[in-house]
């Protein structure tokens, strides 16, 4: 199960990541929760959000870059959800072991973003690596869209069959570490299984040996030919 965590103030307008969204239709273990439409007065219900994240295997976080930071129902989105004692810390933990995705649109060309610009994409997204991490959770490479104002509704469409094949790549090697999983789960349990059997025989054996021993000495011993009429 995929779980995105969409944040963007107005959700209905934005066409780069709806092209994003729309990509994504049809695909059963893709689950999109949009925070803006689910709490638009910022009132999250912890419970149900984090419900939902421990039932995922790749968490994402997606949303447009707003002042080189993420929109403010996201920040207090993970306030409110990754808690101590639930994410992370003592007795927490729950989300370790998961993955985690950034996918995040921007308005600056690809340019400005780029190893060499001033404002380095990997630089702008370490605090939420940082949180996924911190929660030990593995990061992924982020999914990227820049320059989105200038984008045709064609490059935007395209953009959305990268990002769809992206997940379902994604989702393959889940079902695939899951197969070998069950399939390693189910030769130890066979290989224990014949080890109890060899182990029962063997016991068996080694009573059945020491009963026919103890008959023995039992029986009075005779010497060939000495038996007389």
């Amino acid at each position: 199960m995929i779980v995105i965590i969409y944040a963007h103030p107005y959700p209905r307008h934005s066409r780069a990541n709806n092209a994003l969204l729309d990509a994504l239709e049809g695909m059963d273990s893709v689950q999109v929760r949009s925070l803006y439409d689910l709490y638009p007065d910022f009132s999250i219900d912890v419970a149900a959000e984090q419900q939902a994240l421990a039932s995922a295997r790749l968490v994402i976080w997606q949303h447009p870059l707003h002042w080189y930071g993420s929109p403010a129902l996201f920040r207090l989105w993970m306030d409110k959800v990754l808690q101590y004692g639930w994410a992370y810390g003592r007795n927490g933990g729950v989300l370790s072991g998961k993955d985690v995705m950034w996918t995040v649109t921007t308005g600056g060309d690809e340019g400005n973003f780029s190893c060499c610009g001033e404002n380095h994409l990997g630089m702008l997204g370490q605090p939420l690596r940082s949180a996924g991490e911190q929660c030990g959770m593995r990061w992924l490479e982020p999914f990227s869209l820049h320059g989105v104002t200038a984008l045709s509704q064609d490059q935007l469409a395209g953009a959305g069959m990268r990002y769809r094949e992206q997940l379902e790549a994604l989702l393959g090697q889940y079902a695939n570490a899951g197969s070998r999983a069950d399939a390693a789960a189910a030769f130890g349990a066979s290989s224990a299984g014949s080890v109890a059997a060899i182990a029962a025989g063997v016991a068996g054996g080694t009573a059945a040996a020491a009963a026919a021993a103890a008959a023995a000495a039992a029986t009075p011993a005779t010497t060939a030919g000495a038996r007389h009429e």
